[in-house]
């Protein structure tokens, strides 16, 4: 084990590990500092693989105030009116933020509406009839449980009061176990004062439709996008001509008056989410022919069992989840296409797992529930939410609305009213948090912060400079020739150097520069963000090389390998 002074040491020296001088000294400190069971350890090893552990949890240190910080500093995020003081909860994108968010959701849309034949897009609008939420069950049901203070009436959020100042999960937490809780802690509010009794908080914006408030007129934000799949699922059904099973698409904003907002984008009270309600026949539960394309993904795994024990993830593939009867095969396989798209978008596997819902946290409306997490700096939270809502939506407002929401089905030739067997919920602000945080790096030997996005998600796909400023109409010719085909920026500012630094620091995957032999051979030198390897591309080639490059082929095998001047160094 580690006293505490040689925490401050080992720090002190790793910080140190740029100085090649001292490296090998350094190497051999830290053995020293090493316990013996430790460098014997296959972990530890080597010296050097012990610098690469620890230089790799101090990678991890990112904050959500820093990354808050670079956000706003780049461009992506800021607080929304802050000349103004700004206003809890809600946020503004920037150049860079929105080009991101918006190929978030392009991407989403493309993967799971236009490349299937199964799924039909809608568009529902943020204010409906209040009835919606009545028959949903919203109305009654959609609250979190607050924290009063009995004089001045401060207002907390009471799980994530008690997580904070106990210690503990709070997930599905009961109004009788806060109150039980609070008394047996003796716990108060930041000014010392007693609470009172735990009371819910509905938390749907009102708003009033027309010049006089009344009961009639007055309505809510939506506070989820799925009613509107719901209420107009007949619609959709008989204009596709959809035959069970089938699914209904939409992206759109959400509105959610948080009692706590917090954590930068992850819990703000305006936000954009992605839905998908899928329904299948309620009698074929068990039969998805998509199945196989999932079922051997191993992934972690955080059952409702496992967290009533309070024991860590394990790993299991999504067969195994369906053959222990913890999930059906449509649920798995939802959980599945989704678990793929997040690594294919860049996200790292060891990053995400899949937590089971226990019984007493469902919504009123779910027969099970899967959160995709993802390990954020203030731990493991929802990603994306997937519940089973069985016929709960649907029944309700056949109920409420007295008209038929029921498909014939042509095997059995009898009506059914459809079963919504999975419902993956997707925040786009969540997702886009999780990729800057597994794309950020802060590069010590570039002395810069890169951000690795995928080429398909990057802010910005091109950087297109002149060497110097005399060569600007000859690389505004390339722009122009880029433009149409990819997100480019043009950049003359600066030396060669301090412009490659400012494209990775937008998530830029490629760089191009326009130089003196350009004007000769007609050709630019490309320049990969990642590996920082440059080559030689004729310009008459050059938008099939980057959709090339794009589409995964190894920049090398592109173009003649070229080695920059030592002025140009990084």
């Amino acid at each position: 084990m580690f006293f505490p002074y040689k925490y401050l040491l080992l720090f002190g020296l790793l910080f140190s590990q740029n100085d090649k001088n001292k490296r090998e000294e350094n190497n051999l400190l830290l053995l020293l500092l090493l316990d013996d069971t430790s460098h014997q350890s296959p972990v530890f090893e080597r010296s050097t693989n012990i610098i690469n552990y620890f230089e790799f949890c101090l990678s991890m240190t990112l904050t959500i105030e820093e990354m808050s910080t670079f956000c706003k500093r780049k461009g992506f995020v800021y607080p929304t009116a802050e000349i103004y003081g700004g206003l809890a909860g809600f946020w503004d994108f920037g150049p860079l933020g929105v080009e991101l968010k918006n190929n978030i959701k392009r991407s989403w849309w493309k993967t799971f509406v236009h490349n299937r034949t199964d799924v039909f897009g809608i568009d529902g609008s943020i204010i409906t009839n209040r009835k919606v939420w009545e028959a949903s069950g919203h109305a009654a049901n959609f609250a979190d449980l607050m924290l009063t203070s009995k004089k001045t009436k401060i207002k907390y959020r009471a799980d994530q009061f008690l997580a904070e100042k106990l210690g503990i999960a709070t997930d599905g937490i009961t109004a009788d176990e806060i109150n039980r809780l609070v008394t047996e802690h003796k716990l108060a509010a930041e000014n010392g004062e007693e609470f009172e009794e735990v009371k819910p908080f509905n938390l749907m914006f009102e708003t009033t439709v027309g010049p006089v408030k009344t009961a009639q007129n007055t309505a809510f934000l939506r506070p989820e996008t799925a009613q509107s799949i719901f209420i107009n699922f007949h619609l959709v059904a008989d204009n596709a001509r959809a035959k069970l099973p089938f699914g209904i698409a939409q992206v759109g904003k959400a509105f959610r008056n948080e009692i706590s907002p917090r954590d930068f984008l992850f819990r703000s009270r305006e936000f954009e989410l992605m839905e998908i309600e899928y329904f299948i026949h309620p009698e074929r539960l068990q039969e998805c022919p998509y199945f196989d394309s999932v079922k051997n993904l191993h992934v972690q795994f955080l059952s409702a069992d496992a967290q009533e024990k309070n024991k860590e993830h394990g790993e299991i593939s999504l067969h195994a989840l369906v053959e222990q009867g913890l999930t059906s095969p449509w649920h798995a396989y939802w959980l599945g296409a989704f678990f793929h798209w997040f690594m294919e978008l860049g996200i790292k596997k060891e990053h995400l797992r899949i937590r089971e819902h226990k019984r007493e946290e469902l919504a009123h409306y779910a027969g099970a529930c899967f959160d995709i997490e993802y390990k954020f700096p203030f731990g493991w939270k929802e990603l994306q939410g997937d519940a089973d809502r069985t016929q709960y939506d649907l029944t309700k407002h056949a109920e409420y609305s007295g008209k038929t929401l029921q498909l014939f089905d042509e095997e059995t030739k009898q009506k059914v009213t459809p079963y919504v067997v999975a419902e993956p919920a997707q925040g786009v602000e969540r997702l886009f948090l999780a990729i800057l945080f597994d794309a950020y790096d802060d590069d010590k030997a570039r002395e810069n912060i890169v951000l690795h996005f995928n080429p398909s998600l990057a802010p910005v796909q091109v950087g297109v400079f002149p060497l110097v400023n005399k060569l600007k109409d000859k690389a505004q010719e390339v722009f122009a020739g880029l433009q149409k085909q990819f997100i480019c920026q043009y950049d003359k500012s600066g030396s060669i150097g301090r412009r490659y630094a400012r494209a990775d620091e937008m998530g830029t995957p490629l760089c191009v520069t326009v130089d003196f032999e350009s004007l000769e051979d007609h050709s630019v030198t490309v320049r990969d963000r990642d590996s920082m390897k440059q080559i030689r591309v004729p310009i008459s080639q050059l938008v099939g090389v980057i959709a090339q490059f794009f589409a995964g082929t190894p920049l090398l095998s592109l173009g003649k390998e070229v080695i920059p001047p030592q002025s140009n160094a990084e």
